[in-house]
Protein backbone atom coordinates (compact mmCIF):
# COMPACT_ATOMS: atom_id res chain seq x y z
CA UNK A 1 0.00 0.00 0.00
CA UNK A 2 1.45 3.12 -0.92
CA UNK A 3 1.63 6.33 1.25
CA UNK A 4 1.67 9.99 0.95
CA UNK A 5 4.88 11.67 0.85
CA UNK A 6 4.84 14.20 3.88
CA UNK A 7 6.61 17.71 4.60
CA UNK A 8 9.78 17.97 6.39
CA UNK A 9 11.07 21.43 6.57
CA UNK A 10 14.85 21.58 6.57
CA UNK A 11 16.16 25.16 8.22
CA UNK A 12 19.40 25.91 8.51
CA UNK A 13 21.43 29.31 7.23
CA UNK A 14 24.65 27.06 6.00
CA UNK A 15 23.28 26.21 1.96
CA UNK A 16 26.12 23.18 2.35
CA UNK A 17 24.24 21.68 5.56
CA UNK A 18 20.56 22.17 3.77
CA UNK A 19 22.16 20.08 0.91
CA UNK A 20 23.95 17.55 2.78
CA UNK A 21 20.64 16.93 5.65
CA UNK A 22 18.29 16.45 2.14
CA UNK A 23 21.31 14.08 0.83
CA UNK A 24 20.82 11.88 3.66
CA UNK A 25 16.80 11.85 3.90
CA UNK A 26 16.32 11.67 0.25
CA UNK A 27 16.29 7.66 0.86
CA UNK A 28 12.64 8.31 2.92
CA UNK A 29 10.70 9.48 -0.13
CA UNK A 30 9.11 12.72 1.50
CA UNK A 31 9.04 16.28 0.31
CA UNK A 32 11.95 17.97 1.44
CA UNK A 33 11.35 21.42 1.94
CA UNK A 34 14.44 24.30 2.77
CA UNK A 35 14.64 27.02 4.66
CA UNK A 36 17.77 29.49 4.83
CA UNK A 37 16.65 31.17 7.94
CA UNK A 38 13.66 31.05 10.74
CA UNK A 39 11.76 33.83 9.16
CA UNK A 40 11.79 31.86 5.77
CA UNK A 41 10.60 28.74 7.95
CA UNK A 42 7.63 30.45 9.33
CA UNK A 43 6.63 31.08 5.95
CA UNK A 44 7.04 27.95 4.64
CA UNK A 45 5.02 26.75 7.87
CA UNK A 46 2.04 28.61 7.45
CA UNK A 47 1.67 28.42 3.56
CA UNK A 48 2.22 24.35 3.81
CA UNK A 49 1.23 21.42 6.18
CA UNK A 50 4.59 20.69 7.65
CA UNK A 51 4.85 17.35 9.63
CA UNK A 52 8.49 17.93 10.57
CA UNK A 53 10.85 20.48 11.08
CA UNK A 54 14.60 19.65 11.02
CA UNK A 55 16.29 23.05 12.49
CA UNK A 56 19.61 23.87 13.23
CA UNK A 57 20.29 26.11 16.35
CA UNK A 58 22.91 28.67 15.59
CA UNK A 59 21.42 31.09 13.49
CA UNK A 60 21.38 35.25 12.58
CA UNK A 61 18.24 36.98 13.53
CA UNK A 62 16.41 34.25 15.18
CA UNK A 63 18.10 31.26 16.87
CA UNK A 64 16.42 28.14 16.63
CA UNK A 65 15.21 27.86 19.85
CA UNK A 66 13.20 31.56 19.44
CA UNK A 67 11.91 29.52 16.13
CA UNK A 68 10.85 25.79 18.22
CA UNK A 69 8.97 29.17 20.79
CA UNK A 70 7.36 30.91 18.22
CA UNK A 71 6.33 27.34 16.43
CA UNK A 72 5.10 26.30 19.74
CA UNK A 73 2.97 29.37 20.54
CA UNK A 74 0.91 29.24 17.37
CA UNK A 75 -2.08 26.69 17.77
CA UNK A 76 -1.40 24.66 14.49
CA UNK A 77 1.56 23.60 15.63
CA UNK A 78 1.19 22.37 18.85
CA UNK A 79 2.06 18.77 17.81
CA UNK A 80 4.36 19.33 15.13
CA UNK A 81 7.89 17.63 15.76
CA UNK A 82 11.29 19.58 16.08
CA UNK A 83 14.64 18.50 15.64
CA UNK A 84 17.66 20.44 17.12
CA UNK A 85 20.93 19.37 14.94
CA UNK A 86 23.72 21.55 15.97
CA UNK A 87 27.34 21.72 15.50
CA UNK A 88 27.96 24.08 18.57
CA UNK A 89 25.43 24.48 21.55
CA UNK A 90 26.86 21.14 22.23
CA UNK A 91 26.33 20.77 26.33
CA UNK A 92 23.61 19.26 28.44
CA UNK A 93 22.14 22.70 29.07
CA UNK A 94 21.95 23.39 25.70
CA UNK A 95 19.77 20.07 25.02
CA UNK A 96 17.71 20.51 28.11
CA UNK A 97 16.82 24.06 26.53
CA UNK A 98 16.05 22.56 23.58
CA UNK A 99 13.37 20.22 24.78
CA UNK A 100 12.00 22.70 27.11
CA UNK A 101 11.24 24.91 23.84
CA UNK A 102 9.24 21.36 22.57
CA UNK A 103 11.88 20.08 21.05
CA UNK A 104 11.20 16.11 20.15
CA UNK A 105 15.18 15.19 19.67
CA UNK A 106 18.28 16.75 19.59
CA UNK A 107 21.43 15.57 17.40
CA UNK A 108 24.97 16.42 17.72
CA UNK A 109 27.20 16.76 14.77
CA UNK A 110 28.81 15.01 12.99
CA UNK A 111 26.12 13.47 12.10
CA UNK A 112 25.01 9.44 11.56
CA UNK A 113 23.32 9.58 8.28
CA UNK A 114 21.81 6.32 9.47
CA UNK A 115 21.02 7.68 12.88
CA UNK A 116 19.12 10.70 11.68
CA UNK A 117 17.04 8.72 8.92
CA UNK A 118 15.93 6.36 11.65
CA UNK A 119 14.77 9.00 14.27
CA UNK A 120 12.95 11.17 10.84
CA UNK A 121 10.87 7.79 9.98
CA UNK A 122 9.81 7.24 13.68
CA UNK A 123 8.26 10.86 13.86
CA UNK A 124 7.11 10.78 9.99
CA UNK A 125 5.67 6.99 10.79
CA UNK A 126 3.79 8.34 14.27
CA UNK A 127 2.62 12.04 12.40
CA UNK A 128 0.97 8.96 9.73
CA UNK A 129 -0.34 7.12 12.81
CA UNK A 130 -1.54 10.49 14.34
CA UNK A 131 -3.38 11.40 10.98
CA UNK A 132 -4.67 8.01 10.71
CA UNK A 133 -5.59 8.16 14.34
CA UNK A 134 -7.48 11.55 13.91
CA UNK A 135 -9.46 10.47 10.69
CA UNK A 136 -10.40 7.00 12.34
CA UNK A 137 -11.91 9.80 14.93
CA UNK A 138 -13.45 11.92 12.93
CA UNK A 139 -15.06 8.92 10.80
CA UNK A 140 -16.44 7.36 14.41
CA UNK A 141 -17.83 10.55 15.57
CA UNK A 142 -19.71 10.73 12.43
CA UNK A 143 -20.88 7.65 12.76
CA UNK A 144 -21.71 7.90 15.85
CA UNK A 145 -23.64 10.86 14.96
CA UNK A 146 -25.56 9.07 11.93
CA UNK A 147 -25.92 6.46 14.39
CA UNK A 148 -27.16 8.25 17.20
CA UNK A 149 -29.65 10.13 14.94
CA UNK A 150 -30.45 7.23 13.17
CA UNK A 151 -31.59 5.75 16.88
CA UNK A 152 -33.51 8.86 17.61
CA UNK A 153 -35.27 8.54 14.77
CA UNK A 154 -35.59 4.41 15.47
CA UNK A 155 -36.98 6.10 19.31
CA UNK A 156 -39.09 8.68 17.99
CA UNK A 157 -40.87 5.70 15.48
CA UNK A 158 -41.13 3.36 17.98
CA UNK A 159 -42.64 6.10 20.71
CA UNK A 160 -45.41 6.83 17.69
CA UNK A 161 -45.92 3.10 17.28
CA UNK A 162 -46.20 2.40 21.42
CA UNK A 163 -48.37 5.93 21.33
CA UNK A 164 -50.76 4.58 18.00
CA UNK A 165 -50.78 1.38 19.77
CA UNK A 166 -51.75 2.18 23.21
CA UNK A 167 -54.98 4.44 21.46
CA UNK A 168 -55.54 0.88 19.28
CA UNK A 169 -55.82 -0.96 22.77
CA UNK A 170 -57.52 1.86 23.99
CA UNK A 171 -60.33 1.42 21.19
CA UNK A 172 -60.37 -2.00 21.29
CA UNK A 173 -61.01 -2.01 24.63
CA UNK A 174 -63.96 0.51 24.60
CA UNK A 175 -64.99 -1.62 21.87
CA UNK A 176 -64.85 -4.31 23.61
CA UNK A 177 -66.55 -3.16 26.94
CA UNK A 178 -69.23 -1.44 24.60
CA UNK A 179 -69.72 -4.89 22.91
CA UNK A 180 -69.86 -6.35 26.57
CA UNK A 181 -72.24 -3.93 27.60
CA UNK A 182 -74.37 -4.46 25.06
CA UNK A 183 -74.40 -8.33 25.06
CA UNK A 184 -75.43 -7.65 28.78
CA UNK A 185 -78.44 -5.95 28.18
CA UNK A 186 -78.98 -7.87 25.22
CA UNK A 187 -79.63 -10.83 27.83
CA UNK A 188 -81.53 -8.88 30.08
CA UNK A 189 -83.80 -7.19 27.48
CA UNK A 190 -84.82 -10.76 26.12
CA UNK A 191 -85.22 -12.26 29.86
CA UNK A 192 -87.54 -9.27 30.17
CA UNK A 193 -88.95 -9.83 26.98
CA UNK A 194 -89.81 -13.12 26.85
CA UNK A 195 -91.04 -12.74 30.62
CA UNK A 196 -93.27 -10.17 29.10
CA UNK A 197 -94.83 -12.43 25.93
CA UNK A 198 -95.93 -15.16 28.59
CA UNK A 199 -97.73 -11.77 29.83
CA UNK A 200 -99.10 -11.17 26.34
CA UNK A 201 -100.26 -14.50 25.81
CA UNK A 202 -102.26 -14.69 28.64
CA UNK A 203 -103.52 -11.24 27.89
CA UNK A 204 -104.56 -11.70 24.12
CA UNK A 205 -105.41 -15.56 24.03
CA UNK A 206 -107.93 -14.77 26.97
CA UNK A 207 -109.22 -11.27 24.95
CA UNK A 208 -110.00 -13.93 22.12
CA UNK A 209 -111.71 -16.43 23.93
CA UNK A 210 -113.62 -13.58 25.52
CA UNK A 211 -114.41 -12.26 21.86
CA UNK A 212 -115.64 -15.22 20.82
CA UNK A 213 -118.13 -15.59 23.95
CA UNK A 214 -119.10 -12.87 24.89
CA UNK A 215 -122.31 -11.46 23.61
CA UNK A 216 -122.28 -9.80 20.66
CA UNK A 217 -122.51 -6.29 22.12
CA UNK A 218 -120.91 -3.19 20.27
CA UNK A 219 -119.44 -1.83 23.29
CA UNK A 220 -118.09 -4.71 24.54
CA UNK A 221 -116.39 -5.81 21.39
CA UNK A 222 -114.92 -2.35 20.92
CA UNK A 223 -113.54 -2.40 23.97
CA UNK A 224 -111.83 -5.91 23.84
CA UNK A 225 -110.64 -4.58 20.26
CA UNK A 226 -108.72 -1.76 21.72
CA UNK A 227 -107.39 -4.08 24.37
CA UNK A 228 -106.23 -6.46 21.73
CA UNK A 229 -104.45 -3.42 19.85
CA UNK A 230 -103.11 -2.67 22.80
CA UNK A 231 -102.18 -6.43 23.34
CA UNK A 232 -100.47 -6.29 19.71
CA UNK A 233 -98.30 -3.30 20.64
CA UNK A 234 -96.96 -4.67 23.28
CA UNK A 235 -96.18 -7.64 21.55
CA UNK A 236 -94.48 -5.39 18.78
CA UNK A 237 -92.46 -3.36 22.10
CA UNK A 238 -91.12 -7.24 22.92
CA UNK A 239 -90.05 -8.17 19.13
CA UNK A 240 -87.87 -4.58 18.79
CA UNK A 241 -86.50 -6.07 22.18
CA UNK A 242 -85.79 -9.57 21.40
CA UNK A 243 -84.29 -8.19 17.57
CA UNK A 244 -81.46 -6.44 20.02
CA UNK A 245 -80.80 -9.44 22.06
CA UNK A 246 -80.48 -11.35 18.75
CA UNK A 247 -83.26 -14.00 20.23
CA UNK A 248 -85.90 -12.58 18.25
CA UNK A 249 -87.73 -16.26 15.69
CA UNK A 250 -85.82 -14.88 12.60
CA UNK A 251 -87.18 -16.88 8.66
CA UNK A 252 -84.00 -15.80 7.35
CA UNK A 253 -84.19 -16.14 2.79
CA UNK A 254 -83.04 -15.03 0.06
CA UNK A 255 -84.07 -11.02 -0.19
CA UNK A 256 -83.95 -8.97 -3.21
CA UNK A 257 -82.82 -5.75 -1.53
CA UNK A 258 -83.61 -3.44 -4.60
CA UNK A 259 -87.27 -4.80 -4.80
CA UNK A 260 -87.72 -4.51 -1.19
CA UNK A 261 -87.04 -0.95 -1.40
CA UNK A 262 -88.61 -0.49 -4.06
CA UNK A 263 -91.44 -1.55 -2.63
CA UNK A 264 -91.60 0.38 0.37
CA UNK A 265 -90.36 3.40 -1.07
CA UNK A 266 -94.49 4.81 -1.08
CA UNK A 267 -94.45 3.87 2.53
CA UNK A 268 -90.98 5.62 3.24
CA UNK A 269 -92.45 8.67 1.52
CA UNK A 270 -95.85 8.98 3.56
CA UNK A 271 -93.69 8.44 6.84
CA UNK A 272 -90.84 10.76 6.29
CA UNK A 273 -93.64 13.62 4.95
CA UNK A 274 -92.85 15.98 1.73
CA UNK A 275 -90.48 17.92 3.42
CA UNK A 276 -87.49 15.23 3.40
CA UNK A 277 -86.56 13.91 -0.19
CA UNK A 278 -85.13 10.46 -0.72
CA UNK A 279 -82.97 9.16 -2.89
CA UNK A 280 -82.36 5.62 -3.69
CA UNK A 281 -79.06 4.44 -5.16
CA UNK A 282 -78.50 0.44 -6.37
CA UNK A 283 -74.98 -0.64 -7.48
CA UNK A 284 -75.65 -3.03 -10.49
CA UNK A 285 -75.93 -6.79 -9.98
CA UNK A 286 -76.42 -6.87 -6.88
CA UNK A 287 -76.79 -10.28 -5.29
CA UNK A 288 -79.63 -11.13 -2.48
CA UNK A 289 -78.85 -11.02 1.17
CA UNK A 290 -79.88 -13.66 3.46
CA UNK A 291 -81.98 -12.37 6.30
CA UNK A 292 -85.61 -12.20 7.33
CA UNK A 293 -87.16 -10.06 4.78
CA UNK A 294 -90.18 -8.69 7.21
CA UNK A 295 -87.91 -7.77 9.73
CA UNK A 296 -84.94 -5.66 7.40
CA UNK A 297 -88.02 -3.86 6.42
CA UNK A 298 -89.52 -2.93 9.64
CA UNK A 299 -85.29 -1.98 10.80
CA UNK A 300 -85.20 0.19 7.50
CA UNK A 301 -88.15 2.10 8.24
CA UNK A 302 -87.17 2.25 11.99
CA UNK A 303 -83.52 4.50 10.72
CA UNK A 304 -85.86 6.65 8.45
CA UNK A 305 -88.00 6.94 11.23
CA UNK A 306 -85.32 8.35 13.36
CA UNK A 307 -83.41 10.53 10.39
CA UNK A 308 -86.80 12.08 9.93
CA UNK A 309 -86.85 12.90 13.52
CA UNK A 310 -83.41 14.75 13.03
CA UNK A 311 -84.52 16.72 10.18
CA UNK A 312 -87.42 18.66 11.49
CA UNK A 313 -87.23 21.48 9.14
CA UNK A 314 -86.78 18.69 6.03
CA UNK A 315 -83.28 17.48 4.66
CA UNK A 316 -82.44 14.60 2.32
CA UNK A 317 -82.55 11.19 3.25
CA UNK A 318 -79.82 8.56 0.98
CA UNK A 319 -80.58 5.16 0.61
CA UNK A 320 -77.56 3.58 -1.23
CA UNK A 321 -77.14 -0.52 -1.62
CA UNK A 322 -73.76 -1.81 -2.77
CA UNK A 323 -71.51 -4.94 -2.88
CA UNK A 324 -69.04 -4.99 -0.36
CA UNK A 325 -65.90 -7.34 -0.05
CA UNK A 326 -64.77 -7.31 3.52
CA UNK A 327 -61.53 -8.04 5.00
CA UNK A 328 -60.70 -9.17 8.25
CA UNK A 329 -60.93 -7.16 11.22
CA UNK A 330 -61.87 -4.37 8.62
CA UNK A 331 -65.26 -3.91 9.81
CA UNK A 332 -66.04 -4.59 13.64
CA UNK A 333 -67.93 -7.57 14.06
CA UNK A 334 -67.64 -8.97 10.35
CA UNK A 335 -65.67 -11.91 9.04
CA UNK A 336 -63.97 -11.93 5.95
CA UNK A 337 -66.30 -12.51 2.96
CA UNK A 338 -69.15 -11.04 0.15
CA UNK A 339 -71.61 -8.48 1.89
CA UNK A 340 -74.64 -6.50 0.97
CA UNK A 341 -74.53 -2.89 2.77
CA UNK A 342 -77.53 -0.84 3.18
CA UNK A 343 -76.39 2.80 3.45
CA UNK A 344 -78.84 5.55 4.98
CA UNK A 345 -77.06 8.74 4.93
CA UNK A 346 -79.43 12.11 6.39
CA UNK A 347 -78.85 15.95 6.50
CA UNK A 348 -79.82 16.26 9.96
CA UNK A 349 -78.47 17.49 13.13
CA UNK A 350 -75.75 14.58 13.86
CA UNK A 351 -74.63 13.33 16.89
CA UNK A 352 -72.10 13.98 19.56
CA UNK A 353 -69.16 11.30 20.05
CA UNK A 354 -71.41 10.81 23.39
CA UNK A 355 -74.36 10.20 22.33
CA UNK A 356 -72.93 7.93 18.89
CA UNK A 357 -71.56 5.14 21.33
CA UNK A 358 -74.85 5.01 23.23
CA UNK A 359 -77.08 5.31 20.10
CA UNK A 360 -77.35 1.43 19.44
CA UNK A 361 -78.41 1.06 23.43
CA UNK A 362 -82.01 -0.26 23.95
CA UNK A 363 -84.36 2.60 25.36
CA UNK A 364 -81.29 4.93 24.93
CA UNK A 365 -83.29 7.62 22.81
CA UNK A 366 -82.18 11.74 22.67
CA UNK A 367 -86.07 12.57 21.76
CA UNK A 368 -88.32 14.19 24.24
CA UNK A 369 -90.78 12.00 26.42
CA UNK A 370 -93.23 10.63 24.47
CA UNK A 371 -91.86 10.63 21.46
CA UNK A 372 -89.66 7.81 20.98
CA UNK A 373 -89.06 4.74 23.24
CA UNK A 374 -85.50 4.34 21.82
CA UNK A 375 -85.27 0.66 20.23
CA UNK A 376 -85.37 1.73 16.70
CA UNK A 377 -81.47 1.34 16.44
CA UNK A 378 -81.12 -1.66 19.07
CA UNK A 379 -83.41 -3.38 16.66
CA UNK A 380 -81.45 -2.91 13.71
CA UNK A 381 -78.44 -3.59 15.57
CA UNK A 382 -79.98 -6.93 16.21
CA UNK A 383 -81.57 -8.10 13.14
CA UNK A 384 -77.92 -7.18 11.54
CA UNK A 385 -75.72 -9.29 14.04
CA UNK A 386 -78.63 -12.25 14.17
CA UNK A 387 -78.23 -12.00 10.13
CA UNK A 388 -74.37 -12.33 10.67
CA UNK A 389 -74.11 -8.95 9.45
CA UNK A 390 -73.70 -5.48 11.60
CA UNK A 391 -74.32 -1.77 12.07
CA UNK A 392 -72.23 0.48 11.33
CA UNK A 393 -72.90 3.82 12.85
CA UNK A 394 -70.76 7.27 11.77
CA UNK A 395 -71.96 11.08 12.78
CA UNK A 396 -71.49 14.33 13.18
CA UNK A 397 -72.91 17.28 15.42
CA UNK A 398 -74.51 19.47 13.10
CA UNK A 399 -74.22 17.20 9.24
CA UNK A 400 -75.66 14.20 9.76
CA UNK A 401 -75.83 10.40 10.39
CA UNK A 402 -74.89 7.58 7.84
CA UNK A 403 -75.93 3.99 9.40
CA UNK A 404 -74.47 1.15 7.30
CA UNK A 405 -76.44 -2.16 7.80
CA UNK A 406 -74.35 -4.96 6.20
CA UNK A 407 -76.03 -8.55 5.88
CA UNK A 408 -73.98 -11.61 4.06
CA UNK A 409 -75.14 -12.43 0.43
CA UNK A 410 -77.09 -15.70 0.11
CA UNK A 411 -76.08 -18.62 -2.38
CA UNK A 412 -79.72 -18.78 -4.16
CA UNK A 413 -81.85 -16.07 -5.83
CA UNK A 414 -84.56 -14.60 -4.17
CA UNK A 415 -88.26 -16.41 -3.94
CA UNK A 416 -91.38 -14.48 -4.65
CA UNK A 417 -93.31 -14.60 -1.10
CA UNK A 418 -96.34 -17.44 -0.73
CA UNK A 419 -99.39 -15.70 -0.83
CA UNK A 420 -101.03 -16.74 2.36
CA UNK A 421 -103.72 -18.76 3.50
CA UNK A 422 -106.72 -17.69 4.85
CA UNK A 423 -107.87 -20.09 7.88
CA UNK A 424 -111.56 -20.35 8.98
CA UNK A 425 -111.57 -20.59 12.59
CA UNK A 426 -114.16 -22.75 13.98
CA UNK A 427 -115.24 -25.52 16.76
CA UNK A 428 -113.42 -28.73 15.45
CA UNK A 429 -115.71 -31.43 14.07
CA UNK A 430 -113.38 -34.03 15.84
CA UNK A 431 -111.47 -33.44 18.98
CA UNK A 432 -107.72 -34.11 18.81
CA UNK A 433 -105.90 -35.06 22.37
CA UNK A 434 -103.38 -32.65 23.00
CA UNK A 435 -100.62 -32.69 25.39
CA UNK A 436 -100.13 -29.12 26.57
CA UNK A 437 -96.61 -28.53 29.11
CA UNK A 438 -96.04 -25.12 29.98
CA UNK A 439 -94.53 -24.44 33.76
CA UNK A 440 -96.37 -21.12 33.82
CA UNK A 441 -99.88 -21.80 35.36
CA UNK A 442 -101.46 -18.72 33.86
CA UNK A 443 -100.19 -19.20 30.39
CA UNK A 444 -100.97 -23.16 30.51
CA UNK A 445 -104.50 -21.76 31.52
CA UNK A 446 -104.72 -19.98 28.81
CA UNK A 447 -103.75 -22.16 26.02
CA UNK A 448 -105.67 -24.73 27.58
CA UNK A 449 -108.72 -22.91 26.65
CA UNK A 450 -107.85 -21.52 23.23
CA UNK A 451 -107.47 -25.36 22.27
CA UNK A 452 -110.88 -26.27 24.09
CA UNK A 453 -112.27 -23.30 22.51
CA UNK A 454 -111.29 -25.06 19.20
CA UNK A 455 -113.19 -28.44 20.53
CA UNK A 456 -109.77 -29.95 21.38
CA UNK A 457 -109.22 -32.36 24.33
CA UNK A 458 -106.14 -30.89 26.41
CA UNK A 459 -104.00 -32.84 29.21
CA UNK A 460 -101.89 -30.42 31.13
CA UNK A 461 -98.39 -30.80 32.46
CA UNK A 462 -96.04 -28.68 34.17
CA UNK A 463 -92.81 -29.79 33.21
CA UNK A 464 -90.90 -32.41 30.89
CA UNK A 465 -90.91 -35.09 33.48
CA UNK A 466 -94.08 -35.03 34.13
CA UNK A 467 -95.10 -34.81 30.64
CA UNK A 468 -92.96 -38.29 30.13
CA UNK A 469 -94.96 -39.75 32.53
CA UNK A 470 -98.37 -38.85 31.08
CA UNK A 471 -97.40 -40.22 27.48
CA UNK A 472 -96.29 -43.09 29.12
CA UNK A 473 -99.76 -43.71 30.45
CA UNK A 474 -101.87 -42.74 27.41
CA UNK A 475 -100.86 -44.00 23.95
CA UNK A 476 -104.65 -42.36 22.40
CA UNK A 477 -102.12 -38.50 22.64
CA UNK A 478 -102.61 -36.93 18.76
CA UNK A 479 -99.91 -33.88 19.44
CA UNK A 480 -97.80 -32.18 22.02
CA UNK A 481 -96.90 -28.90 22.13
CA UNK A 482 -94.53 -27.67 24.71
CA UNK A 483 -93.18 -24.80 25.78
CA UNK A 484 -89.05 -24.14 25.23
CA UNK A 485 -87.72 -22.48 28.31
CA UNK A 486 -88.51 -24.58 31.16
CA UNK A 487 -86.33 -25.60 34.27
CA UNK A 488 -84.23 -29.04 34.54
CA UNK A 489 -85.46 -30.52 30.82
CA UNK A 490 -86.33 -27.52 27.79
CA UNK A 491 -88.65 -28.20 25.34
CA UNK A 492 -85.97 -29.35 23.17
CA UNK A 493 -84.89 -31.94 25.07
CA UNK A 494 -88.23 -33.09 26.02
CA UNK A 495 -89.07 -33.46 22.31
CA UNK A 496 -85.95 -36.20 22.02
CA UNK A 497 -87.00 -37.78 25.16
CA UNK A 498 -90.44 -37.95 23.23
CA UNK A 499 -88.83 -39.23 19.90
CA UNK A 500 -87.38 -42.08 21.94
CA UNK A 501 -90.99 -43.37 22.70
CA UNK A 502 -93.02 -41.93 20.29
CA UNK A 503 -91.14 -41.27 17.02
CA UNK A 504 -94.27 -40.12 14.96
CA UNK A 505 -95.91 -38.20 17.52
CA UNK A 506 -96.20 -34.44 16.30
CA UNK A 507 -94.59 -31.62 18.76
CA UNK A 508 -94.68 -27.93 18.45
CA UNK A 509 -92.71 -25.82 20.24
CA UNK A 510 -94.11 -22.39 22.03
CA UNK A 511 -91.32 -19.99 23.25
CA UNK A 512 -90.92 -16.62 23.28
CA UNK A 513 -87.81 -17.04 21.71
CA UNK A 514 -85.15 -19.73 21.09
CA UNK A 515 -82.03 -18.45 22.88
CA UNK A 516 -81.92 -22.23 24.49
CA UNK A 517 -78.83 -24.20 22.97
CA UNK A 518 -80.51 -26.82 20.28
CA UNK A 519 -83.56 -24.87 19.57
CA UNK A 520 -82.86 -24.12 16.20
CA UNK A 521 -81.32 -26.99 15.48
CA UNK A 522 -84.05 -29.37 16.83
CA UNK A 523 -86.58 -29.08 13.42
CA UNK A 524 -89.47 -28.84 15.24
CA UNK A 525 -92.19 -26.36 14.49
CA UNK A 526 -92.38 -23.12 16.18
CA UNK A 527 -95.59 -20.95 17.66
CA UNK A 528 -94.30 -17.83 18.77
CA UNK A 529 -95.79 -16.14 21.78
CA UNK A 530 -97.90 -14.39 22.07
CA UNK A 531 -100.11 -16.30 19.09
CA UNK A 532 -103.66 -15.77 18.31
CA UNK A 533 -106.22 -18.78 17.52
CA UNK A 534 -105.07 -18.37 13.31
CA UNK A 535 -101.96 -18.93 14.61
CA UNK A 536 -102.64 -21.83 16.58
CA UNK A 537 -105.09 -23.38 13.67
CA UNK A 538 -102.69 -23.05 11.20
CA UNK A 539 -99.70 -24.39 12.59
CA UNK A 540 -101.58 -27.33 13.55
CA UNK A 541 -102.97 -27.70 10.37
CA UNK A 542 -99.71 -27.85 8.98
CA UNK A 543 -98.52 -29.98 11.49
CA UNK A 544 -101.19 -32.79 11.46
CA UNK A 545 -101.39 -32.71 7.86
CA UNK A 546 -97.13 -33.79 7.55
CA UNK A 547 -98.05 -36.61 10.18
CA UNK A 548 -100.97 -37.94 8.05
CA UNK A 549 -103.29 -37.67 10.94
CA UNK A 550 -106.73 -35.74 9.51
CA UNK A 551 -107.00 -31.99 11.22
CA UNK A 552 -110.41 -31.62 13.36
CA UNK A 553 -111.09 -28.18 11.31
Amino acid sequence: MTKDPINILLVDDQPAKLLSYAAILQDLGENLITAGSAREALEQLLKKDIAIVLSDVCMPELDGFELAGMIRDHPRFQQTAIIFVSAVALTDPDRIKGYNYGAVDYVLVPVVPELLRAKVRVFADLFRKTRQLEFLNAELERRVEARTAELTQANAELERRVEERTRERETAWAQVQQMQKLESLGQLTGGIAHDFNNLLQIISGNLEILSRRLPDDPDIKSRIARAADAADRGSALTARLLAFARRQDLKPEAVAVPTLINGMTDMLRSSLGPTIEIAVEFEDSLPPIHTDANQLELALLNVALNARDAMPNGGRLQIAVRRENVNARSVRGLNAGEYVCVALTDTGSGMDEATLRRASEPFFTTKELGKGTGLGLSMAYGLAVQSEGALCLASRAGIGTTAELYFPTAESAAAEPPPRASSDITVAARSCKVLLVDDDPMVAVTAESMLESLGHQVLMASSGPEALNVLQGDSSIDLVITDHAMAHMTGSELADRIRGIRPNLPIILATGYAELPGAKESGLPRLCKPYCLEDLVSLMDDVLSRQNVKPPF
